[in-house]
């Protein structure tokens, strides 16, 4: 993988389908998160979402994305079709980049997501926390301050 690919660019309108590719990929590719949406509804969730959030995304075609609500600091997503490479590391420095803390829940079954987290200075805070429905999978919230 080449450095060009590990330096994030913010996401544009043109980047969604392959933003929701991302997406719909890790939701087919993991047999404990079962599909809430069909793939072109998360599509549009991922649209309207573009403009109040700051959207990176990383490769072309895009293999990784983070999703940040700059106004509350919530990291809302963070895929990546390939682990182990650099891809989600580069992203979440990108997201830290300024900025005091971050939070973010993560699926309670992801344990490879929340080493990765943990590496990254995120502290587990509180207990498990219920699925809001249609989700069915328990969550954990997790926080990084500088």
């Amino acid at each position: 993988m080449s450095v060009a690919v590990l330096t994030p660019r913010r996401a544009s309108p043109e980047d969604v389908p392959g933003i929701a590719a991302v997406l719909n990929r890790w939701i087919d590719e993991t047999p404990w998160f079962p599909r809430a949406y069909a793939p072109e509804v998360l599509e549009g969730f991922l649209r309207d979402a573009l403009p109040d959030r700051e959207i990176w995304v990383l490769g072309d075609p895009i293999d990784a994305y983070l999703s940040l609500d700059p106004a509350s600091g919530r990291i809302g997503a963070l895929y990546c079709t390939k682990t182990g490479v650099g891809c989600g590391k580069a992203l979440m420095d990108e997201a830290k980049r300024g900025r005091e803390s971050l939070w973010l829940h993560t699926n309670l079954p992801n344990l490879r997501a929340q080493k990765f987290y943990r590496r990254e200075g995120f502290v587990q805070v509180g207990g498990e926390i219920p699925p809001d429905p249609p989700e069915t999978v328990p969550e954990l919230r997790m926080e990084w301050h500088r």
